[in-house]
């Protein structure tokens, strides 16, 4: 269902979401929260496609990674019903820390724009954790 693309040697995913009544306020427009979902499942796919099990790391590395800070700026609203795809190039890679560039497009319409970044953290307690050498080659 995703599309994995290479741009400029960094990894980029695209995946497409379908808008839900659950995902809409009352007047049929996507509430804010619903694209954070959005963004985290495009997200997801980008570590999937690099083959990274994130059950398997935590249960096995006991790290995990967590939104530490998040900029958004929204456009323009999507409604019920819209596809949409949604975007996440990773843009940097630091000792505990990833960022993204996120986009979410109707089509050509540019709807939403974000900067995202993740840490990578001790899954028991939760404190910050560098990216182990395998995983930060892999970011790379």
């Amino acid at each position: 269902m995703e599309k994995i693309l290479e741009n400029t040697n960094k990894k980029h995913v695209e995946i497409p979401v379908r808008v839900y009544w659950e995902d809409t306020d009352a007047g049929g427009i996507v509430y804010h929260a619903s694209y954070l979902r959005f963004m985290e499942r495009a997200r997801s796919e980008w570590l999937r496609a690099l083959g990274v099990d994130q059950v398997a790391l935590r249960e096995r590395e006991r790290l995990q990674f967590a939104v530490v800070d998040m900029q958004v700026e929204w456009k323009r609203a999507a409604r019920h019903d819209d596809l949409l795809q949604v975007t996440a190039e990773l843009t940097q890679v630091r000792g505990a820390s990833f960022q993204f560039l996120q986009r979410v497009l109707r089509g050509t319409e540019l709807l939403l724009t974000a900067t995202v970044r993740a840490a990578a953290i001790d899954a028991d307690t939760l404190k910050p954790r560098r990216l182990p050498p395998d995983l930060a080659r892999l970011f790379a």
